[in-house]
C-alpha cells in the first residue's frame, strides 16, 4: 500500500487528488493538505472585486466533500517540507509522512519585494486571493464614491499577466455601466517590453489586439517599468529602454490601484537544497519528479519554468489551465507506474490555452508549445470569450463539486476554439 499526499489545494491540487483517486487501487491512500476549509475559483477573482460575483459563488466547502471521496484532509497549511524523512510539519505542530508527494501549493506572494505594494500592509489591490479580491472591491466601492485615477499592471519578476489585464477590462465595463469611466483616469503599468508579451513573448497578435483594446478604452500604458515603491496615493516606478537601462522616473496619483506581485516559491519549500531553485520553485525532471527526491513531484505554478527570453525588466513564465491539466494527467500516470516498481514513461504537454475575460468581450490566445518557436500561435478577440471564461467557471466548479477529472481545457477549449477558428477562415 503507498501514500501519497497532494500539498496544495487550489486547482492544480484538487484536480490531482480526484485523478489519483480514480486511478489508483483503493488499498492506496490519497491525502491532501491544503491551508484552508475551502477551495477557490481562483480565475474569478477580477470579478469577485467589482461585485460581480460573491465568494460563496465559487468557493467550495473541502472537509466534507473530501471525506465523501475517500480523500484524508489537512487544512492546517504546512510549515516546513521535510523530504529527507519523507514527511511534513503542519502549522499545528502534527505531521504528515507520504510514500510519494505531489507539490501544488501555488506561489507565495512577494509584496514585500517593493515597499508599500499589498493589500495587507501596504496602498495597493490585489486579486491573486479571493479574500484580497474581497478586499478590493471594497476598495472599489469607495473610488465609485469618489471617483479619480486608477493604476493596474505588475511588478517586475511577475509572471502571471492575464489577470491583471482582465481586471483593467472589467473595472472599465463596469465604470461604464455606472456612467462614471469620464471621471477615473486609467494607466497600465507592466515590465513586459511591449503590450501583450504576456511572459511568452506575445502569442498570435497579442499585441496589436491588447493595443487596439487599450486604445479603445483610452487605457494609457507604460511598458518596461520597474515599481519601486508606492505610497498612500502615489506609485513610483522606473522606465527603462531596450538595454536595461533606466530612461525615466515617473510618479502617478491613484485612488485605486491593482498591482499583481511576483511570484515566490511558499515558506514550507524554500531553500530546501536540491529541491527548488533560488526562487523557491520546485525542480523537476520532464516526468514532474525532483531529481534530488524522485518520489516529489510538482504541478502548477509551483514549478520552476525559466522565462521564455530576457526582456529588460525580469519576467516570468505563465502556468495556465490547460498546461496545468497536462502536468497533473502526466504526474498521475508515473506516480502509477511507480508504484508498480515501473519507470515513469508520460510527460506534460506545455501549452498555452488561454480566455482573458475583458467583461463584455476577451482574448483566447493558443501557443503550442508555449517556449517559441510554435506549432500553433494564434490569438482572437471577442464576446464569445467572455461567454467561454464564464462557462468554464461554471464546468470546474462543477466538476470539483463533483469529483469528475476530465480535462475542461483539452476536452472542450481546445474543440471550441478549433471551430471559432474554422468559422474565422470561411469568413
Amino acid at each position: 500500500m503507498a501514500r501519497i499526499v497532494v500539498m496544495g489545494a487550489g486547482i492544480g491540487g484538487i484536480s490531482q487528488v480526484y485523478e489519483l483517486r480514480k486511478q489508483l487501487r483503493k488499498s492506496h491512500e490519497v491525502v491532501l493538505v491544503g491551508d484552508s476549509e475551502r477551495f477557490e475559483f481562483t480565475p474569478s477573482n477580477p470579478w469577485v472585486a467589482v461585485g460581480w460575483r460573491k465568494p460563496s459563488q465559487m468557493t467550495v466547502d473541502l472537509r466534507k466533500l473530501m471525506q465523501k471521496h475517500g480523500i484524508e484532509f489537512h487544512s492546517q497549511g504546512v510549515r516546513r517540507l521535510h523530504p529527507a524523512g519523507n514527511s511534513m510539519e503542519l502549522n499545528d505542530g502534527s505531521s504528515v509522512s507520504y510514500d510519494f508527494l505531489v507539490i501544488a501549493t501555488g506561489p507565495k506572494l512577494a509584496f514585500d519585494e517593493v515597499t508599500g505594494l499589498g493589500p495587507d500592509t501596504g496602498y495597493t489591490q490585489s486579486v491573486c486571493k479571493t479574500g484580497h479580491a474581497q478586499t478590493a472591491f471594497a476598495d472599489f466601492e469607495k473610488l465609485v464614491s469618489n471617483p479619480g485615477p486608477v493604476v493596474i499592471g505588475a511588478a517586475a519578476s511577475a509572471s502571471c499577466f492575464g489577470p491583471a489585464y482582465e481586471y483593467a477590462f472589467i473595472l472599465d465595463t463596469e465604470l461604464r455601466k455606472r456612467k462614471i469611466r469620464d471621471k477615473v483616469p486609467m494607466h497600465f503599468v507592466t515590465p513586459e517590453p511591449y503590450i501583450g508579451h504576456l511572459g511568452l513573448d506575445g502569442v498570435g497578435d497579442t499585441k496589436s489586439l491588447m493595443e487596439s483594446e487599450f486604445r479603445d478604452r483610452h487605457i494609457r500604458w507604460t511598458c518596461n517599468a520597474k515599481i519601486t515603491s508606492v505610497t498612500d496615493g502615489q506609485i513610483r516606478f522606473t522606465e527603462m529602454d531596450e538595454d536595461g537601462k533606466e530612461r525615466k522616473q515617473h510618479e502617478l496619483p491613484f485612488r485605486h490601484s491593482m498591482i499583481l506581485p511576483a511570484f515566490k516559491g511558499v515558506d514550507a519549500v524554500f531553500g530546501i537544497d536540491g529541491l527548488t531553485n533560488p526562487r523557491g520553485f520546485i525542480l523537476i525532471d520532464e516526468f514532474q519528479r525532483n531529481p534530488r527526491f524522485p518520489n516529489i513531484y510538482a504541478v502548477g505554478v509551483c514549478v520552476a519554468i525559466p522565462p521564455v527570453g530576457p526582456t529588460p525588466v525580469p519576467t516570468g513564465a505563465p502556468k495556465t489551465g490547460y498546461m496545468i491539466e497536462s502536468m497533473v494527467t502526466a504526474t498521475t500516470h508515473n506516480i502509477c507506474r511507480a508504484i508498480d516498481g515501473k519507470e515513469p514513461d508520460t510527460r506534460a504537454t506545455w501549452n498555452a490555452v488561454c480566455l482573458a475575460d475583458f467583461g463584455d468581450s476577451g482574448v483566447a490566445f493558443v501557443a503550442l508549445p508555449q517556449i517559441p518557436p510554435r506549432n500553433t500561435n494564434w490569438a482572437a478577440r471577442g464576446k464569445w470569450v467572455h461567454l467561454a471564461k464564464v462557462a468554464y467557471e461554471k464546468y470546474f466548479l462543477h466538476k470539483v463539486r463533483a469529483a469528475k477529472t476530465e480535462p475542461y481545457y483539452e476536452k472542450t477549449v481546445l474543440k471550441m476554439l478549433g471551430a471559432r477558428r474554422l468559422k474565422d477562415a470561411k469568413q
